[in-house]
């Protein structure tokens, strides 16, 4: 009974894994058609999100299959609980994705605006974080899991910039609100998949130590 418990809870491993290397493509592909004004490489990113859609449930259903089967106990319980809400998470940010790409394909058609803001910085902080939630799931690392946690500070910090920037260019550009609205809004997305990001790596810390530390996670980065 506990091989073939060990051998589903592997299949489920790659399975997220899986979904996660979606969604980071995904990510990629939006910020990289935002900056280069590709709408074909944006519409490559909405289409694709079905995919995305049918492994989370492929996931879900899998989870929900090894709980009634198999009743699994302690760190297995705890493992298919944190793959239940990572699913959730991963298939948000695809979607959270499908919004850049949405965006980056109305500003594609608009090239006399002027994409005055750079969001690469910001892009490959926040798919950095996603990259290392991920890393630290394939690892079990808490200690990883705590630096996507303190990273979520510095994305808090450009997103708000930005907010301040755009807030400056629309009073003396009030003709320009119309484009600079998606610009913020791909700010608000990016900053969003950072926090999903975020509650990637507590539930990777779930796992691995039993603790919950949503709505304390600043507290808990602090520790040595």
């Amino acid at each position: 009974m506990k091989r073939h418990l060990e051998r589903e809870l592997d299949k489920l491993r790659k399975k997220i894994l899986t979904l996660g290397a979606m969604v980071e493509g995904s990510i990629e592909k939006a910020v990289l058609s935002l900056t280069s004004y590709d709408a074909k490489l944006a519409k490559d990113v909405i289409t694709s999100d079905h995919e995305v859609d049918n492994v989370e449930v492929e996931i879900e259903e899998d989870c929900l299959k090894i709980l009634a089967l198999y009743q699994p106990a302690a760190i297995d319980l705890r493992y298919v609980i944190g793959i239940l809400k990572m699913n959730n998470d991963l298939e948000r940010i695809g979607d959270l994705a499908v919004n850049i790409a949405e965006r980056a394909a109305y500003l594609a058609d608009r090239k006399g605006t002027e994409l005055f803001l750079d969001f690469t910085k910001m892009g490959e902080k926040v798919i950095a974080m996603v990259k290392k939630a991920l890393d630290s799931l394939i690892k079990m690392n808490a200690r990883m899991a705590q630096e996507v946690c303190a990273a979520d500070d510095e994305v808090d910090a450009i997103d708000r910039d930005i907010l301040l920037h755009i807030q400056s260019y629309i009073k003396e550009n009030p003709q320009e609100v119309k484009p600079l609205i998606h610009l913020l809004l791909v700010s608000r997305h990016l900053e969003r998949i950072a926090d999903q990001a975020t509650n990637i790596a507590e539930d990777v810390i779930y796992m691995t130590e039993g603790t919950i530390i949503r709505h304390r996670t600043e507290d808990y980065t602090r520790q040595d």
